[in-house]
């Protein structure tokens, strides 16, 4: 494809479409389509690059605003951006229904869209573009990806900035899901204490999903464990609310249905549900962790859930009914090692990181360790932001990273 190119207020967006392999260690193999999206100032087209990862998995890059606003606002006053949609997302290539005419075939398929492949399809573009080096900018996932990246290509980049992405490297899946148990509980007795009438609320509300076969526009049926997956929501800046003004609708209204599934599309990007435990298997299989170690505290008191995927869902969610005994085949899947710890030890590139003190998702003590394990990273440990951090504050956030890793702050 021929780049494209428009102008918009306050930006210059170049768009270009990258063949590359599905399987790298095949490059002579099936091909498929990675979509990028540049975003320069208009004075700043020959400016360095910075890419984007984005949080996930199964998640397209963001869009841009015109004019730009919030961490891209930051971004293009020193770099070019480039926003990649990870394969399998967005423009590229699409993950729908997974191809494969058997479920081995559709997991293996899936196996191809992992964060080491994310990563060796930029190293791609890099050297199709003619970039020496780029920086990198992971949010969430993304900052998993940017691990990666620091891992087996740290010659292509120049700096590293990554919020609410520090993964741990080499534990057992079952230390990271437990941790995120210990904090779901605590932010379930958090919201619930700032809107206590809400706990007799959702009790109703569940006991007639229990009782009742209601149906979301989709035409799934709406299960109380499905409604609880709204608590993935409770790691945001604004989380609480958004729960509470799903709660707060009429029961089986058609707001507080299109609400209720909003909130988990995930047969949107099947992607987030298929190998979401997997962004955390450094060189082992999941085995449905989340599924195992799920509290009894959680199970009895009918606690809202977050980032936690079950087997249930293949049921519940019609979109993922397709490729159930692929999810099951990837739950045992030997996964290759994400980052190398030798490599990390050594780091030279400069790093900086958020370390988001409640964060929800990616939990703190863990993230420290990983801090501790990249040399030369320089870590922002702070309270003033939940998960979403960048997106909330993204001009601010992005900001301190630059000057932490130029060694300004």
């Amino acid at each position: 494809m021929t780049p494209v190119t428009y102008h918009v207020p306050g930006g210059v967006l170049t768009e270009r479409e990258h063949q590359v392999p599905l399987d790298h260690a095949r490059p002579d193999g099936e091909r498929i389509t990675v979509f990028s999206r540049e975003l320069a100032a208009p004075d700043g087209l020959d400016r360095p690059y910075l890419i984007f990862q984005q949080g996930g998995p199964g998640g397209e890059a963001t869009r841009p605003t015109a004019p730009p606003s919030g961490w891209q606002k930051r971004a293009i006053a020193d770099y070019r951006v480039l926003l990649i949609d990870q394969r399998g997302t967005g423009r590229s290539t699409p993950v729908g229904d997974i191809p494969g005419a058997t479920p081995a075939e559709q997991a293996a398929y899936m196996t191809h869209m992992r964060a080491d492949a994310i990563v060796r399809d930029a190293e791609l573009i890099r050297q199709e573009l003619g970039v020496d080096r780029w920086s990198i900018l992971g949010q969430s996932f993304g900052g998993f990806c940017t691990m990666t990246y620091l891992s087996f290509f740290p010659g292509g980049l120049r700096e590293a900035f990554l919020t609410g992405g520090l993964s741990p490297i080499a534990r057992p899946v079952d230390d990271i899901y437990s941790a995120t148990y210990v904090r779901l509980i605590e932010r379930n007795h958090a919201y619930f204490e700032r809107y206590p009438d809400d706990r007799q609320r959702l009790r109703d509300i569940l006991g007639r999903l229990d009782d009742e076969d209601i149906r979301l526009p989709s035409g799934d049926r709406l299960t109380s464990r499905r409604f609880l997956q709204m608590g993935n929501k409770l790691g945001d800046s604004a989380g609480f609310e958004l729960i509470h003004h799903v709660l707060e609708l009429p029961f089986a209204s058609r707001a507080f249905l299109a609400d209720a599934e909003d909130t988990n599309r995930f047969g949107r990007n099947p992607i987030y549900a298929t190998l979401h435990e997997s962004s955390y298997a450094d060189g082992v299989p999941t085995r449905w962790s989340a599924e195992r170690l799920l509290p009894d505290e959680v199970a009895s008191e009918r606690y809202f859930t977050a980032e936690h995927v079950f087997r249930w869902m293949w049921q519940d969610y019609g979109e993922l009914r397709s490729h159930r005994d692929a999810a099951e085949l990837l739950a045992e899947h030997p996964w290759p090692k994400l980052y190398d710890a030798a490599q990390l030890a050594h780091n030279e590139v400069p790093v900086a990181a958020t370390i988001y003190v409640n964060d929800l998702y990616v939990e703190r003590r863990f993230a420290e360790e990983t801090a501790s394990q990249i040399r030369g990273l320089r870590p922002w440990i702070t309270n003033e932001y939940e998960h979403n951090g960048l997106r909330a504050d993204g001009e601010r956030v992005l900001g301190r990273l630059i000057d932490l890793a130029r060694g300004r702050a």
